[in-house]
């Protein structure tokens, strides 16, 4: 009886293993690359729990942060590309060689993705879109720059906030820096491009940019007066330039009392370095003469995008739709991973769960700009000669006519070789950088 009962215990295990193949082996694997570590544990905690629920589709995510656009061009070219990947690419690079879906079709038979992610609003020209295909839908942002400030350091020297324009906003960090006896500076800058995170800012509200986007063209002459004003805060900055953790870390030890940078400083202040000895404020930057004149720059993300080599296309687009449904972006967004981008997730999430990241909230004239061409670039890159010129390294006007003799050599170069096309938007509006019309011209 007993030895019965073993073969038959036996041969239902077999039965039960032999079902269980074909029920997996009938799961479609759905692949996606993604190259963000900083919300690994939500978006695997997420995933398993879609793929307990689903017994059609298997979501399997692979996390690469080493050269990821060429791993998945390298991987598209030899047949192994993943389904999906996250949108940290270059998209018209892969437009171009037909490497990447249009979403329009999916998105454009799906009411409750377009309710919950408003993809025709944020549809950024160069950057998710090209013409009217759109190749991936941010789920949030990353806000544009803005001014950490230490209340105390600032009230100490007779200041209750951060002025309206870069005159004051200089003789403020100047005072700061004389009253503590070179014990405390006004203002820190890191070594980890330095002037994207104040001076360029400051710029752009200023309706100042490197690219000419009516005349198609590179064009630095307006940041004169921010190397200028770049040089009087250098001299009385914290004088050691550090990598920005280091730099984060002399902030919230109360070193210097002006920081400039976005929306991730508020988990920074609250985990990684949290400031306890006082208190701190989140600030626009200051425009040249206290007007807005440009737009601030944003950078939507969290996005999906999903390759032409892939055999599961309607699967695939079932995950990005799990992936950018209200119940996972809401959980995503109040754990503070990104901020919401769409009108209705800003509506529905929960802010008290937010902490600081309520400071970095849009502006109302905080925008995206549409993607400038990239070009193969010989020398040095626009951030780093500018600083070289505030440092002193060079002289202002000398770099400004470097910048833009090399620049402008090189993309016509590009153009003639039909590496890339010159961007022409004539109804260009600072303000409103995405508004434009966009033209690919080849010549």
């Amino acid at each position: 009886m007993k030895k019965s009962f073993s073969l038959l215990l036996a041969l239902v295990m077999v039965l039960t293993a032999f079902g269980a193949v074909p029920a997996l082996a009938d799961k479609t694997v759905v692949n996606y690359w993604s190259n963000d570590r900083h919300d690994e544990v939500y978006m695997s905690a997420m995933i398993e729990k879609f793929n307990a629920a689903h017994d059609d589709i298997e979501i399997k995510m692979t996390i690469m942060t080493d050269d990821f656009e060429n791993s998945i061009l390298l991987a598209y070219q030899g047949g192994t590309a993943p389904d999906l990947v996250g949108q940290s690419i270059d998209v018209k690079n892969f437009a171009d060689i037909g490497a990447v879906v249009d979403l329009r079709p999916y998105i454009e038979k799906d009411e409750e993705y377009q309710k919950v992610n408003e993809p025709f609003t944020h549809a950024f020209e160069g950057l998710n879109a090209i013409g009217s295909a759109i190749y991936w839908v941010p789920s949030g942002m990353r806000s544009g720059v803005r001014i950490e400030y230490n209340k105390a350091l600032l009230a100490a020297s007779g200041f209750d906030g951060i002025p309206d324009n870069l005159t004051d906003y200089i003789a403020m960090a100047q005072k700061i820096t004389a009253d503590g006896n070179g014990a405390t500076y006004g203002i820190g800058f890191t070594s980890s491009s330095p002037f994207e995170r104040q001076l360029e800012m400051m710029a752009q509200v200023s309706g100042v940019f490197y690219y000419d986007y009516v005349n198609g063209k590179f064009d630095f002459s307006g940041y004169k007066p921010f190397l200028e004003a770049g040089r009087q805060l250098v001299a009385v900055a914290y004088p050691d330039q550090q990598g920005v953790d280091n730099m984060r870390a002399q902030f919230a030890a109360g070193a210097f009392a002006l920081w400039g940078n976005a929306s991730q400083e508020a988990g920074v202040f609250t985990n990684q370095f949290p400031i306890t000895d006082f208190e701190w404020g989140v600030s626009p930057v200051p425009s040249l003469d206290g007007e807005i004149k440009g737009a601030l720059q944003t950078n939507p993300n969290k996005g999906y995008i999903m390759l032409s080599s892939s055999k599961n296309k309607d699967a695939a687009w079932e995950v990005i739709k799990y992936f950018q449904s209200e119940e996972f972006l809401k959980g995503y967004l109040e754990g503070g991973y990104t901020m919401p981008i769409s009108s209705y997730m800003d509506g529905i999430i929960d802010k008290t769960k937010l902490g600081r990241m309520a400071d970095f909230s849009l502006l109302d004239y905080e925008s995206v700009y549409p993607t400038v061409p990239s070009i193969n670039l010989t020398g040095d890159n626009y951030r780093t000669v500018l600083w070289n010129a505030i440092m002193g390294h060079v002289d202002i006007d000398a770099a400004i006519e470097d910048l833009n003799t090399r620049y402008n050599q090189c993309y016509d170069d590009d153009i003639m070789y039909g590496s890339v096309q010159r961007l022409v938007i004539k109804d260009y509006d600072p303000l409103h950088p995405s508004a434009g019309t966009a033209e690919y011209l080849n010549n």
